[in-house]
């Protein structure tokens, strides 16, 4: 008989099998947080693909019987879908670079200004974030409807100028890590603060930038209240016209022509974060980091 010779495993034979189960296990764990993350939209496709007794049917059609793609069409011209996109886009467009460039001005100033009580100022600026939007929504509205604004894009306008405490926040920590040295030299060369944050500061922030307009431009596109209050049927976003116009003559909701409809209001939001993508994580991962 010949003798077997067992090789025994080494430890870093071992140390690599770990490893590999690990990965194993992580990436598990990361496909199913995608599926659950992504049943609701898989979700929201089928019925738009569906007629409307499958709808209605007990117990659940899970898949159609045959595909309606003239859903996606229907929902298209039932109502002036381009023309509500455009309003959405203007609005969003216009929030979202002002909130931007305001947010990364007053990030500055708490970043590298001195000033008695900034520490306060700053406490109570990302306190406000724990406020409702209802509870200032309706005060605002007043406001507004005082200065002759409704019905017109001057809200966004403002509320882009007085900045997000969110977005401040994001903008602090990233300018509190840039090295001293920057702006002591930009000071001996003679530029104000005004220079040093458009000069130097705000061109090498381009990674919260993305991600600061990405997510102010996703606030202002998904907003229901805002233009619901502040804008008439003809100037409204496509938010409202989603809800209020897929409607039967009894007032009840088609809810397929409505998920066929909220499918394509969610792809200008998936085609900019896919474009801004690497630009948005790196953001969001460099903000918080000194």
């Amino acid at each position: 008989m010949t003798a077997t010779t067992v090789t025994p495993k080494t430890p870093a034979s071992g140390a690599r099998v770990r490893v590999r189960a690990s990965r194993l296990v992580l990436y598990t764990v990361l496909v199913v947080i995608t599926g659950l993350m992504l049943g609701p939209f898989g979700w929201l496709v089928i019925t738009g693909l569906k007629t409307t007794p499958e709808l209605a049917a007990s117990p659940v059609h899970w898949l159609p019987d045959k595909i309606q793609w003239h859903n996606f069409a229907d929902a298209f011209t039932q109502i002036d879908f381009l023309g509500y996109a455009r309003n959405s886009l203007i609005i969003s467009l216009i929030y979202a670079t002002l909130v931007t460039l305001s947010s990364a001005w007053v990030g500055f100033g708490f970043a590298r200004l001195s000033a008695p009580g900034k520490k306060v100022l700053f406490g109570v600026l990302i306190g406000s974030m724990m406020l409702p939007q209802m509870i200032t929504l309706f005060p605002t509205y007043l406001i507004f409807a005082k200065l002759g604004m409704v019905d017109t894009y001057w809200p966004w306008v403002l509320w882009g100028l007085s900045a997000a405490p969110y977005l401040v926040f994001l903008f602090r920590q990233f300018f509190a890590g840039m090295p001293r040295e920057l702006e002591e030299a930009a000071i001996v060369d003679g530029c104000g603060y005004t220079g040093i944050f458009w000069r130097i500061f705000l061109p090498q922030s381009w990674p919260v930038l993305t991600a600061s307009f990405v997510i102010a431009f996703t606030w202002s596109w998904g907003d229901f209240i805002a233009p619901m209050l502040l804008l008439s049927s003809d100037r409204t976003t496509l938010s409202v016209a989603l809800m209020t116009s897929y409607v039967t003559p009894s007032g009840l909701p088609v809810n397929n022509l409505l998920a066929a409809g909220s499918v394509m209001y969610v792809v200008p939001i998936l085609l900019i974060f896919l474009v801004a993508q690497r630009g948005f994580v790196a953001g969001m991962s460099t903000s918080g980091l000194k």
